[in-house]
Parts: C-alpha cells; sequence; structure tokens
C-alpha cells in the first residue's frame, strides 16, 4: 500500500455510503491521531483500537443523522505521496475559511487548520472533510 491515508478515507467514505455503522482501518499513529480529530469535531461516534497478532486494527464508529445520513459528505486528500501540499499559517488561515475542516500535520501534531492558523504554525494539508 502506497498511501494509507487514502487508504482510511477511502474505507470510511464507503462505509459511510453504505450506512454501516462502523468500519475496520489496520492502525498507525498518524490514523489514530487523524481519527481522534475528526472525533473531536464530532464526524465520528468514537474509534477504539482493538489488538491483533499482526497489527493492530482501528475500529471507528460511524455517526448519522436522524434521517439516517452520513454527518462526513465528503473526504477529499489534499496531500499525497507524488505531490506533498504544506501551507504556513496565513495559507491555513485561507483555507480555514472554507466549509468542512482540514486536517494538518504540524510539529505540534495533527489538528484541524483552525487549530494551526491560532497558533500561527504551518505544516503538511493532509485531508479535507465535510
Amino acid at each position: 500500500m502506497t498511501d494509507p491515508i487514502s487508504d482510511l478515507l477511502v474505507r470510511i467514505r464507503n462505509a459511510a455510503g453504505a450506512g454501516h455503522k462502523r468500519v475496520e482501518v489496520p492502525a498507525s499513529n498518524l490514523k489514530r491521531e487523524i481519527v481522534r480529530v475528526l472525533h473531536e469535531n464530532h464526524y465520528i461516534r468514537g474509534f477504539t483500537e482493538v489488538p491483533d497478532a499482526t497489527q493492530n486494527k482501528l475500529v471507528i464508529r460511524l455517526r448519522y443523522t436522524p434521517q439516517k445520513e452520513s454527518v462526513i459528505t465528503g473526504l477529499k486528500r489534499v496531500s499525497r505521496p507524488g505531490l506533498r501540499r504544506y501551507g504556513n499559517a496565513t495559507d491555513i488561515k485561507a483555507v480555514g475559511r472554507q466549509l468542512g475542516v482540514t486536517i494538518v500535520s504540524t510539529s505540534h501534531g495533527v489538528m484541524t487548520d483552525q487549530e494551526a492558523a491560532q497558533r500561527g504554525i504551518g505544516g503538511e494539508l493532509l485531508c479535507r472533510i465535510w
């Protein structure tokens, strides 16, 4: 697998589109932090890490509206292995004016675009979710 973050986003998008209550993905530190940010911003119900013999798995519980529509209407990978996208604090502030949340990997950890702009730090723009 060349891009594990894209794999995470595609699994979440497919599970939400199919109406599944949960989805399992192979765990890594970066995926765990991305899922934590999604949970803090109320895009998912929660997540747990399940130990496995070869690699731990993240079990992500998806969130739906009372009309049984997914809270996540769109996911997009911004930075990818073939073309990394970085932004400084002012670039991230401009991105933050759009709807949804951009997840940014900074030297201070993984956070939303709003948090990074408030702290005045830049980083790699991982993905957008709305």
